[in-house]
């Protein structure tokens, strides 16, 4: 794999998880909570409209979240299109590192919380930057 592919998968996966927490931190309102509710219905399947975020706490936690997921996704921008072009190596090893670790605990966390489907989702996402740089190496 050639760095401008590495570079681009980089790029898209960071901002598909700056997207992902800009939508978790719009569920911290009644007006933006809707993609994060049916998201939240999927991977407590079946689909029964069961999940919601009303409570204030939920909320503040989307807020909360929202934010670190986006605030994060910016600093893979920033590794990947600054750091990875000067010294690949610990590029791919402060984003691999980060991404194994969020993989463990987010993925832990579902199935210890009842929703293993969220686990299975994190593979994607975890494949998403782990593939290009292992191959790109």
């Amino acid at each position: 794999m050639t760095q401008e592919t590495t570079l681009r998968w980089l790029k898209f996966g960071s901002a598909l998880t700056i997207f992902f927490g800009l939508m978790v931190a719009a569920a911290a309102t009644p007006l933006g909570a809707a993609p994060t509710e049916f998201l939240a219905d999927l991977i407590f399947f079946p689909i029964d409209g069961a999940q919601n975020v009303a409570a204030a706490e939920t909320r503040l936690m989307n807020a909360i979240g929202g934010g670190v997921m986006a605030g994060w996704g910016v600093l893979l921008w920033m590794l990947s299109t600054h750091l990875f072009p000067r010294d690949q190596g610990l590029a791919a090893k402060l984003i691999i590192t980060s991404i194994v670790t969020w993989f463990v605990i987010d993925s832990s966390g579902s199935i210890l919380a009842g929703a293993p489907l969220n686990a299975v989702f994190n593979v994607s996402f975890l494949l998403v930057f782990c593939v290009p740089l292992w191959r790109y190496r």
